[in-house]
Parts: C-alpha cells; sequence; structure tokens
C-alpha cells in the first residue's frame, strides 16, 4: 500500500523555502485520498481502502480527527481516522453521516492470530447490517447494541484478498451521528459469546459503503475514563443510592437474574445480594477504601456477572481498570488473562 507524502518544493530563495513548507502543511492538513493507503494524519492513523474502480469515492483529511467521505455508486469501501493499534479507548465522534441505501458509521478495526474484523455500528443507512439473527444483546452508552457473529471465506482482509475470518458486530438500534462508544464493553460482551478476539491491529471511525451512494462528514476522538461505561438506564448513575466517603456501593447485573454475588473487605463478607438482569446499585455503610473484591459465587449454565464499577470513600473504581479478576473467562481458562474486565464468567472476584 501507498502512504500519502506530499512532495516537498524547495527554491533559491527563503520565500520559496516558506512557501513550500506552506505548501506541504496545507496538503497534510486536508490531503485528498482516492487510491487505497494507509498513514498518519494530524496525529490520527488512516485508512482507505476500495474493492475496485466502479463509480466514485473520496476521502478528505481534514484537522485533527476529522475526514469527510462522499461516494456515488461504489461496490464497497471503507475509510477512517483512529489508531493504529485498537483497543479499550472511550471513542468519542461527532458529525454528519448519509448512509444512502448501504452504508455504516462504526468503529471498526481488526485482530490478528485469531483473525477478526470487527464492527461497533453507530449509523447505517436504510438496511440494518449485518443481516441474519442476533445472538444476544449489551447496553452501553446510553443505548442497545444487537449482537451477531458471521463466517466469511475467501474475503479481503488486512493480509490478503482471499482470507477466512471470523465477523464480530455490534448494532446500535437506535442509530446516532455523535457520542461516546466504550469499546471494552463490547469486546467484553463479544467474550461472554465465546467471540474471541486476539491480537489488535488498527481500529478507526469509519464510514462504509456497499454497493451504494451517500456521503459522511465526522471528527473521531478519545475520552478520558467514563463513570458509567456501561448502563441499562439512563437514570441511573454513580450519584445516585451510596456513593458517600462512608459508604461501598457495587454497581452490577446478571444475564440470568439468578446470580450472586459478595462484598468481601478486608477477607470479611460484608454483603450478598441476588442480581437484577438491569443495572443496580448495591451499597453498604463501610469506610474502606482498598482491600475489596466482588465475588461471584454461585456460577451455573447460562449465568454472568458484570460489574460496571464501585464507589467506595467517595471515588469511583471502573471494573475494567482492575488487574486483580479471577472470575473472567480469558486465554482459555477462568483467571487466565490479564483481567481489566468488566466480567466474571466463573467463580472468582474482581479485586479493587
Amino acid at each position: 500500500m501507498k502512504n500519502f507524502s506530499p512532495m516537498f518544493l524547495t527554491g533559491k530563495s527563503v520565500i520559496a523555502t516558506l512557501f513550500g513548507i506552506l505548501a506541504l502543511f496545507t496538503a497534510t492538513a486536508n490531503a485528498q485520498i482516492t487510491t487505497n493507503q494507509t498513514g498518519t494524519n494530524n496525529g490520527f492513523y488512516y485508512s482507505f481502502w476500495k474493492q475496485d474502480n466502479s463509480g466514485s469515492i473520496s476521502m478528505n483529511l481534514g484537522a485533527g480527527g476529522n475526514y469527510s467521505v462522499n461516494w456515488s455508486g461504489i461496490q464497497n469501501f471503507t475509510a477512517g481516522k483512529g489508531w493504529a493499534t485498537g483497543g479499550r479507548k472511550n471513542v468519542t465522534f461527532s458529525g454528519s453521516f448519509n448512509g444512502g441505501s448501504n452504508g455504516y458509521l462504526a468503529i471498526y478495526g481488526w485482530t490478528t492470530n485469531p483473525l477478526v474484523e470487527y464492527y461497533i455500528v453507530e449509523n447505517h443507512g436504510s438496511w440494518t447490517p449485518p443481516g441474519g439473527t442476533s445472538i444476544g444483546t449489551l447496553t452501553s452508552d446510553g443505548g442497545t447494541y444487537n449482537i451477531y457473529h458471521l463466517t466469511r471465506t475467501n474475503a479481503p482482509c488486512i493480509t490478503g484478498n482471499s482470507c477466512n475470518f471470523d465477523q464480530f458486530w455490534s448494532v446500535r438500534t437506535s442509530t446516532r451521528s455523535s457520542g461516546t462508544v466504550t469499546t471494552g464493553n463490547h469486546f467484553d460482551a463479544w467474550k461472554s459469546h465465546g467471540m474471541n478476539m486476539g491480537t489488535f491491529n488498527y481500529m478507526i471511525l469509519e464510514t462504509e459503503g456497499f454497493q451504494s451512494s451517500g456521503n459522511s462528514n465526522v471528527t473521531v476522538g478519545e475520552g478520558g475514563s467514563s463513570s458509567s461505561s456501561s448502563s441499562s438506564s439512563s437514570s441511573s448513575s454513580s450519584s445516585s443510592a451510596g456513593g458517600g466517603t462512608g459508604t461501598i456501593t457495587v454497581r452490577a447485573r446478571g444475564t440470568s437474574g439468578q446470580e450472586q454475588i459478595q462484598l468481601v473487605v478486608n477477607n470479611a463478607t460484608v454483603a450478598t445480594w441476588t442480581l437484577s438482569t438491569s443495572y443496580q446499585n448495591y451499597t453498604v455503610n463501610n469506610s474502606a477504601t482498598s482491600n475489596i473484591l466482588v465475588k461471584f459465587i454461585n456460577d451455573a449454565t447460562n449465568r454472568d456477572v458484570q460489574v460496571d464499577y464501585i464507589i467506595a470513600g467517595g471515588v469511583t473504581k471502573q471494573a475494567e481498570d482492575q488487574s486483580y479478576n479471577t472470575g473472567v473467562f480469558q486465554s482459555g481458562a477462568c483467571g487466565g488473562g490479564s483481567g481489566h474486565s468488566e466480567w466474571l464468567n466463573c467463580n472468582g472476584a474482581i479485586g479493587f
């Protein structure tokens, strides 16, 4: 693939040199892309790919994380800005999107070993991707997403033109063109369905079109840590029940409504709760701020626990920020990975 690299034209005078620098800066800041390539622009990674030369497609690289795309009669393309290496991020985005008959606005990326193409679709055209039957749902960032698992054979991928790989999809049921996506919530939800990711390759806020026409003008960025990274109700937040300096609040849910968790402080069990399938705040009077465990105690078929966060001493601590997690299923075993997950798929605990 070619990287966009504008030519620096030098002159014999200082003035000519300055004009050359200005021309280079302008080209870099507002480059038009029409051929398959990847590169960096204004601090962001970008990727542009089209399947063939049918129709017309152009991508304009704007300031910061901004880009715009116009396409007409295209067979298939994907274009966007983001990061050379994906992962757990709070991705912010805003702008306008017209997907026509079949276009997507999505957090899009790849992993290797295994080779996985993934989509977190925030907006789309008149056709709702990817078709088929959803295998589950996820509530995150103020919306509900349908989850899909597809298999592709002999299809283009980041390693060649004839690849076999899985596709993981989260498709938002209420479309939007601005907001925040907590990618870790989707990775964890896919994991709970046995959809295992590999080593992260690039991740972008993509505009994609398939046999369609449309346009977009969007800006992507990265926000800080969210205090409500996954919530099933906009009326519930860390400022509701609990959260004082003399209390510990656990925000959690179960997948079946039969899950039981214990709050263990300094090796002593101080509370046991049976979870709802929607997020609830569970609070006890306790002034501890460390040596806290949220423990899943009755694992069974179709039972899993998702811990959003705890509040201890008035400080919110996100579950996905904790490395101690003996209950998440990672690397083929319970507690077999690096933690950093909201999920307890087995009897075990998250340490805060």
